[in-house]
């Protein structure tokens, strides 16, 4: 006779999905005590379903909001200035404020772009989904678009593709390609695999030239393409969809859902930026 399956999943899971945050902010969270089912402290390990009466931070979670199952995942095309936070002390813009309302949970990014950085972002309430672009064992790749000021020699690219010693570990860029430009401000299409911070600028900055600017045009197999202006979003369609749960390789059949009923691309920032984005390689 079978053993009878453990009720329920995985807690950081079902909260994940419910899009609470992300599966290691979660774990986090249960680490730390701050998580209750039922009365009791969690523990990682622990399951549950969203019958349970569950509190993270001694507020609870709605069961309702724990029993939806539709994801949703949309591009936004990032402007330069706009913050990726929910809340900045000094009252600067965040994308967050330009962004359809979900029906439950809440939008989670998928890794970040600084204030000065601009482009494509995808935002997602699936917070396993989020979990597995942004884990550095996916090996997910990035493209951006950058402007740098300085002459930029053949060594120089060889030395991005070998490999720089940056103060947090070695980098490097999987391919460096010229994209044309006069005297000293060129422009290049670059992709990496990581998304540590500023990294980008940083590998620059060690072989002696600055980003000017700087726009991120692809991650993974989700392309920013011309139908999303800056400050604007849209969904993915349903080959996009299939594309990025393939990349992580999830094979659920949790649906997909529309927020095109309630509203289509929104504009709230400044005109699209006159280069394209190139195509996978």
């Amino acid at each position: 006779m079978k053993p009878k399956p453990p009720e329920g999943e995985r807690l950081q899971k079902l909260l994940a999905n419910a899009g609470l945050g992300s599966r290691r902010h979660l774990e986090t969270l249960i680490s730390e005590g701050r998580v209750k089912v039922n009365g009791a402290v969690a523990k990682l390990g622990d399951r549950a379903t969203p019958d349970d009466r569950i509190e993270i931070g001694g507020r609870p979670v709605g069961g309702k909001r724990l029993a939806s199952d539709q994801r949703f995942v949309i591009i936004y095309n990032k402007p330069e200035g706009e913050l990726v936070t929910r809340n900045d002390p000094e009252g600067r813009k965040t994308v967050f404020e330009h962004l359809p309302r979900l029906p439950t949970g809440r939008w989670i990014a998928v890794g970040r772009l600084d204030v000065n950085s601009a482009g494509l972002l995808l935002l997602t309430n699936d917070g396993d989904l989020a979990n597995r672009l942004m884990h550095p064992r996916t090996q997910i790749d990035r493209e951006y678009a950058v402007r740098v000021n300085g002459e930029v020699t053949p060594e120089m690219v060889r030395q991005l593709v070998s490999g720089v010693q940056l103060e947090d570990g070695p980098a490097r860029f999987e391919d460096v390609v010229d994209a044309g430009g006069e005297g000293s401000n060129r422009w290049f299409h670059l992709v990496i695999m990581e998304g540590r911070k500023r990294e980008v600028r940083r590998l620059w900055e060690a072989v002696g030239v600055t980003v000017s600017r700087l726009k991120r045009v692809r991650y993974g197999p989700i392309i920013l393409d011309s139908s999303v202006k800056a400050g604007q979003w849209r969904e993915l369609d349903g080959d996009e969809q299939r594309a990025l749960l393939k990349v992580v390789d999830i094979n659920d059949r949790r649906p997909w859902g529309s927020l095109r009923k309630k509203s289509a691309a929104k504009k709230s920032g400044p005109a699209a930026s006159p280069w394209k984005p190139r195509g996978r390689r």
